[in-house]
Parts: C-alpha cells; structure tokens; sequence
C-alpha cells in the first residue's frame, strides 16, 4: 500500500487510537482523529501534534467530512457507530488497530484469545520468551496498544499480543502464527448481540493461519474443539481433564505432551503458584506455545514453576487476622468469578456487581448458593444479581451503597480461615475507568483497614 497518498480516520483518541496515529504518521499518511470527547478530556493527544483540522473532537463527524481511504477503529468503539456504518457502505476498509500494528512487521506472532484467561496466558507466554533472548514484545489487548510497540522489531522478534473479539472485529490480512483460542463462553453480548456472533470474532485469529502454522485449542470446550478440522493450520489440542495421546494434558499430576506414542513429562501440578484447573488451562496452552519459539521442556518447565501470575487475576492482596483477601477484578463476566469461585476451597465471602454486559446471574448463581457464604452486591447490576440469587436460594446477602461500603462489609462478614473475594462477575465501567482501578482501590481499603503500609 502506498501510505503517502491516503487518508486515514482513527476513531477513538484513547490509549490504542493515539498508538494508530503516531504509527500512520510514521508511515507518512495523512492523519484523522475523532472523538466524542472534547481536547481537554484526552490525555496525551495534543502531544500527537496533529493540525487543528485533522482534530475532529466533541463530536463525531459523518463520512463525507474526511472521505478516508481507510478507517482505522479503537476496540473500545462499536462498529455500530453511524459513522462506520456509512464508512462500511461506501466500501470504505475498517481496520482494526492490531492490524494496522502490524502491517510492516516480519517478527513471529504468537496471538492469545478466548473469553477468560487471555492476560494470564498472555504474561506466561511473554516470560518464556523472553528466556530465548529474542526481541520480545507483549501487548494488545492487557494494556499496551500493539501499535506503539512493534517498530523496529526484526524478523527474529517475538510478539505475544493479547487479541480481544473486539480487537479481531476487522482484521484483514493479519497473520497470527501461533493462535491460541482459551474458551468461549458468553461475554460482551451487549456489543456482539449472540454468542455466535461472538464466538465468530474471536474465530478470527485463525482467519489468515496457513498450514505452516499452529492453533493451540482447548479440547475441553466444545466450541473450541470443534473448530479444529475447519483450519487450514495445524492442530495440537490441550485438555485439563481428559489424557489426550497426541497434545498436552494432565497424567495423574503431570502436566504432559504425548505424541506418537511417546509421552514426555513437562511439570507437576503442585509446582506451579497458580490455583484452579482454569489456570492448568492457561499454563498447557503458554507451554505449547513456548515450543513453538525454541525453548526445551525443562526450559519450559523452568519458567513456568517462576511464574506467580498478574495483577487483579486471583491476585493475593495478602492475609490479615487469619483472612485471606484475593484480588479478582478482572473476573467481569459470571464465567471468570465461577472459576475463581471454584478455585478456593476455603468459606468465601464475595464481593460482586458492577455494570452487566448483557449476561444471565441464574446459572453464576447456583455456584453461589454452594461455595458462598456470605454474597456482598453493589453497582448498577446488583438488583438483577439479587433476583438471581433469591431465585437460586443463595441465604445471605447484602447489599453495599458503594464501593468502599461494599469491602467494609465484605470485612465485616468474614473470620479467620475465610477468603474474601472480588470477583465481581460485571464490568467496572458503573464505577470505575477500569478493572485496574477497582482492583488497586480493592487492595488499598484492604490495606487501610488493617492500617498496613500501602
């Protein structure tokens, strides 16, 4: 593509948008921003240095205004959006900002997707690859825009992107080398509308797989499984529940790959820091990939028994007065704080709500009733969650006017030997910017109330 003679629209001026910018001016094209929100709203975007007129901000414009060649869509932007509606009419090309990321880079691509478990999954992966020595660049979807972050990576680099179905929306010709789908369950139904249409997006990292290359899939789950004889890719499978002759899987309390009648130990279960059989999940499909880029089993095993897992995932605030306080807040659909919910055998007492993304409580709610104590709701969906769990016999619960209520009360209910849990099965978005701040405001009243040092 001549880049020179295009117009390119970048909608959406966060983090991921200004990354798009800063790449398309590398490139030398010419440079649209819009945003509904006003300059003085945005941070960052006057240091892109972009003229007046190529800053169409406090309102989005229409089609006609800008008439781009190409637009150029943050994932925080629903394709819904009047403007890429007309766009999409007019045969106007919709990128994602993965796609534009890394439209000039050479380096193997190892992509991670799925409903849960991708950030963790996705870190696992970065730190084994960073023990081959080669160029690493972990981004995407766990916080850092792909854009800002691939110049200059050569062809021996390793990316490990963390793809969302909203960034895998409008990939064109993007080719993840190593694609890793975790599980689909339902999430995000709010913007997808059916879990079809959600489980197609995230389909799309395979979209550009060619026979040299791999998929990692969960055998686990059926609509994972199901999609390994459709891809033109190799296939290795991995289950945390069924011994699997040829992939990775668990023999007795190993975790090992079988291939061709050879069985090859890789770790012990009880090696690893990270609780749950979800996470048994996360670790098989990281250690798949990690052969892909070179590392031996014990290479592989090495890394795995040093990995201690990521912020607001399971995340160990610490343990005051014999209580444990584990920091879950990026557990935002019922199929994340199920798995933390299962994960703990000690009593729980969970803080939950938050803003819903379109899910039913009923069925997140029946694990409740069984592994609940005491269930502390707060946000706009805590009215839906407490009908839920009435309507599944869930006997305690109580309910927070605000975030701080909601932990001191969490507190309250709790004695030594029990676990207090955020994982609040929604959004943060009622409250918060994001999961990060819910999380880190989580462990700081924590803290404070036991009047430790922050």
């Amino acid at each position: 593509m001549n880049w020179k003679n295009k117009r390119v629209l970048v909608i959406g001026a966060g983090l991921s948008g200004q990354a798009a910018v800063q790449k398309l001016q590398g490139l030398g094209t010419e440079v649209f921003l819009t945003d509904s929100k006003l300059l003085e709203q945005l941070a960052g975007v006057q240091e892109l240095g972009l003229d007046p007129e190529h800053l169409l901000l406090g309102s989005v414009p229409g089609i006609e205004a800008v008439k781009p060649d190409l637009i150029v869509l943050s994932p925080g932007v629903s394709p819904k959006l009047p403007l890429v509606q007309e766009g999409i009419a007019q045969n106007v090309t919709v990128w994602s900002e993965v796609e534009l990321a890394m439209v000039d880079c050479s380096a193997l691509c190892i992509g991670v997707t799925g409903t849960n478990g991708k950030t963790t999954t996705t870190s696992l992966i970065g730190e084994l690859a960073k023990r081959t020595g080669r160029p690493t660049v972990v981004a995407g979807n766990i916080g850092v825009a792909l854009s800002g972050q691939v110049k200059g990576l050569a062809e021996n680099g390793l990316v490990v992107a963390e793809l969302s179905s909203f960034q895998l929306e409008f990939i064109d010709k993007l080719r993840v080398h190593v694609a890793i789908l975790l599980n689909v369950t339902p999430d995000h139904l709010d913007r997808h509308g059916t879990l079809e249409a959600y489980f197609d997006a995230k389909a799309q990292i395979f979209k550009n797989q060619t026979a040299t290359d791999l998929a990692i899939l969960n055998w686990d789950d059926p609509l994972v499984h199901g999609l390994g004889p459709k891809l033109k890719s190799r296939v290795l499978y991995f289950s945390a529940t069924s011994f699997l002759p040829e992939g990775i899987s668990l023999w007795q309390d190993q975790i090992v790959y079988a291939e061709k009648g050879t069985m090859i130990p890789i770790i012990s279960r009880q090696d690893l820091h990270l609780r749950g059989a979800h996470n048994l999940e996360n670790v098989m499909a990281a250690a798949a990939a990690a052969r892909t880029f070179g590392l031996s089993w014990t290479e592989i095993a090495e890394g795995l028994t040093q990995f201690k897992g990521v912020a607001h995932r399971e995340e160990i605030v610490g343990t005051f007065e014999g209580i444990l306080f584990v920091n879950d807040s990026k557990g935002t659909n019922t199929d994340a704080a199920t798995k933390a919910l299962l994960a703990f055998e000690e009593p729980l007492v969970l803080l939950a709500g938050g803003k819903n993304k379109g899910l039913d409580f009923h069925d997140f709610m029946k694990v409740v009733r069984v592994k609940v104590k005491s269930l502390v709701l707060l946000g706009l969906a805590a009215d839906e969650m407490e009908q839920a769990a009435r309507d599944e016999g869930v006997q305690t619960i109580i309910r927070a006017t605000t975030f701080e209520d909601g932990v001191e009360k969490a507190i309250a209910q709790a004695t030594p030997g029990d676990v207090v849990l955020l994982s609040p099965a929604c959004t943060s978005w009622d409250m918060f910017k994001s999961f990060e701040e819910r999380g880190e405001l989580f462990k700081e009243l924590v803290r404070r109330h036991y009047r430790t040092p922050i």
